[in-house]
């Protein structure tokens, strides 16, 4: 009888692990909070929390960072298009990381991180667009303006509604106030109201408005179009777009008559104009640097 008893108990002792190693395998691996793909040059980035409107947490940011910045040099990289699952594009930062149970140094962290992410987009060397269906507020606007494109369905809204909860909303007040006439970015700010689609693209936030079922194939149709052209030249195009914005109006011409001077030295600066005269289709190297 005690042998049967010790056996009883070396069993059990045995089970446990087993059951607990089964119980734990069977628990299904947290979803990814963005999901990237890309094909035929365009790089798609899918915001991907909507059970948090997908807020832009401290890790959400670093995924985005991450997914903008893999391969970014690539000669197959063309076009990078942001986009979200579920009704809401992006609520902007997840308030729970902002309470005092994070300190003063979390807090700092999730807005350098998420300022790196802003002026990231804008330093890629590829065109970045939104594709907006839904609701886009505070650091999710934000987010919407640092593109270089923004596509929006009809039922899309845009707010910066900090103001109401006692947070101003000063780090997407960068954005909106370079995107934005001033006194539509300070109404928006002020008042925490958001602006419609269509008053969005009547002021600049966004750059075409279509129906829903319309939404993914315009953003493709964009993209396409981009993905016809000279990367090298694009990246030289863009850089220097946002170079001369900074400057003064003799300042920014300065630095952009040299730059058109730099482009004809590209190798697909001069194909560009050859293939023009000669009336046929130009041949790109799509280097991202290379000279004639």
């Amino acid at each position: 009888m005690a042998a049967a008893a010790r056996l009883w108990r070396l069993r059990r002792c045995l089970a446990g692990p087993v059951a607990a190693a089964r119980s734990s395998s069977s628990v299904a691996p947290p979803e990814k909070l963005t999901l990237r793909r890309q094909a035929d040059g365009v790089r798609s980035i899918v915001l991907n929390n909507p059970k948090r409107r997908n807020a832009l947490s401290l890790s959400m940011l670093q995924a985005l960072k991450e997914d903008l910045l893999h391969d970014a040099k690539s000669k197959e990289l063309r076009v990078i298009v942001i986009s979200a699952e579920g009704p809401v594009f992006c609520s902007g930062h997840d308030l729970k990381e902002l309470t005092t149970e994070d300190d003063v140094k979390h807090h700092s962290q999730v807005f350098a991180v998420c300022a790196e992410v802003m002026t990231l987009i804008q330093k890629l060397p590829v065109p970045v667009i939104a594709q907006v269906n839904g609701l886009a507020t505070a650091a999710g606007c934000q987010l919407v303006a640092s593109c270089d494109i923004a596509v929006a369905s009809e039922k899309s809204q845009f707010a910066t509604p900090g103001v109401n909860i006692g947070l101003f909303c000063s780090t997407p007040a960068v954005a909106l106030g370079r995107s934005l006439p001033r006194k539509v970015a300070l109404e928006m700010l002020f008042t925490g109201e958001p602006l419609s689609a269509h008053e969005a693209l009547m002021h600049g936030l966004v750059s075409k408005v279509v129906p829903e079922d319309k939404l993914e194939e315009e953003t493709m149709r964009i993209s396409r179009k981009i993905c016809e052209s000279s990367k090298s030249v694009l990246a030289l195009g863009k850089a220097t777009f946002y170079r001369q914005m900074a400057q003064d109006l003799d300042t920014a011409y300065k630095i952009t008559s040299q730059v058109m001077v730099d482009n004809l030295t590209l190798r697909d600066g001069q194909e560009g104009i050859e293939a023009f005269i000669q009336k046929r289709k130009p041949v790109w190297s799509h280097s991202q640097d290379e000279k004639k």
